[in-house]
């Protein structure tokens, strides 16, 4: 009889790109000499991430049938991501994005993504037997600007949240993308209902829950039904709410190279977190206080070796990298 298959800690679903990165921070795109092609789009990074710190992701994601595509395939499976979900097409090519940085490490990014392949995400990637072998789904909004890949995420959604899993988003919006802003609202206030957690950033706030005040945010979400709620503040660390209690927890301070994919440090060892304490939705409900705390705590200190690196992917630490700041029960077995 054949092995069963691996479960998997976390399946990502969405974006995944080709960040172009400058050889100097300070200049302007159109300044910028020399380029370095890195993995890039949240959901790319969030299972590059988990996989670093030692726990098995999967990538649900359409790319081009191109050389852009390739390079991500082998990059994404280098890295342990399992890419038997990543779907190459010959219809789109892959997106891509060239980031340019000013002196503090605050981003700019010029896109070249209008048709680009992951927006042809769909039902045909929504598996039941490879999610059923997930205990949490991440998802963001920057792919679904079709109906089809929408139906996809809920489908998706459903599948893992029916089955007793984790499903957790990002939204990582990008607003300028949208010609109507009321479909990615629209999108989030049909979807966030069905997330176990849900991370914004500060600067995503007002635009998805309608005020700028961080308790405020965190109590819309849960009205929304999020059981955990969190909201990451930059260099003034995260909050997050459990029971009715606002959580806070700091940021180490660092010298910042580049902004880029912070959030995405965060989300992915907090979820690692998460997966290595509580099998399952129902057991996250008995989480406490000082154990969330402690996963957030420890999730400041990946994001923030992410900025002290050029590029999304190349700061995510492995294992041994944060050892010392890593909860004896997170550690590799």
């Amino acid at each position: 009889m054949a092995d069963a298959a691996p479960v998997l800690d976390m399946v990502c679903m969405g974006e995944t790109l080709v960040d172009f990165l400058p050889t100097e921070a300070g200049r302007r795109v159109r300044e910028v000499s020399a380029w370095a092609p890195a993995i890039g789009g949240s959901l790319a990074n969030v299972s590059v991430g988990v996989a670093r710190l030692g726990a098995r992701s999967g990538l649900v994601t359409v790319v081009g049938e191109d050389e852009f595509g390739h390079f991500l395939r082998e990059r994404l499976a280098a890295e342990g991501v399992d890419v038997s979900h990543l779907r190459q097409v010959s219809e789109a090519r892959t997106g891509l994005v060239f980031i340019s940085l000013d002196a503090r490490g605050e981003r700019s990014f010029t896109y070249f993504r209008t048709r680009s392949a992951e927006f042809l995400l769909g039902e045909r990637d929504v598996d039941a037997a490879f999610l059923a072998r997930t205990r949490v789904l991440h998802w963001g909004s920057n792919s679904l600007h079709l109906p089809e890949a929408r139906v996809a995420v809920q489908r998706a959604a459903e599948q893992v949240r029916e089955a007793g899993g984790i499903v957790s988003c990002d939204p990582n919006l990008r607003l300028h993308a949208w010609a109507d802003r009321s479909e990615p609202k629209g999108i989030l206030e049909r979807l966030l209902p069905l997330c176990s957690v849900v991370k914004l950033s500060e600067e995503e706030m007002p635009f998805v829950t309608g005020t700028t005040d961080v308790r405020g945010a965190l109590e819309y979400l849960r009205d929304l039904g999020v059981l955990l709620p969190v909201v990451t503040l930059g260099e003034k660390g995260a909050a997050l709410l459990w029971h009715g209690e606002e959580v806070r927890v700091p940021a180490p301070q660092v010298r910042v190279l580049d902004t880029t994919g912070a959030g995405d440090g965060f989300v992915a060892s907090f979820l690692y977190g998460l997966t290595r304490r509580y099998a399952d939705a129902q057991a996250l409900r008995a989480a406490t206080r000082e154990s969330l705390e402690e996963l957030a705590t420890f999730s400041c200190v990946v994001g923030s070796r992410v900025v002290e690196r050029l590029g999304a992917v190349a700061g995510l630490p492995r294992a041994d990298e944060v050892l010392e700041h890593m909860p004896a029960d997170l550690r590799p077995r």
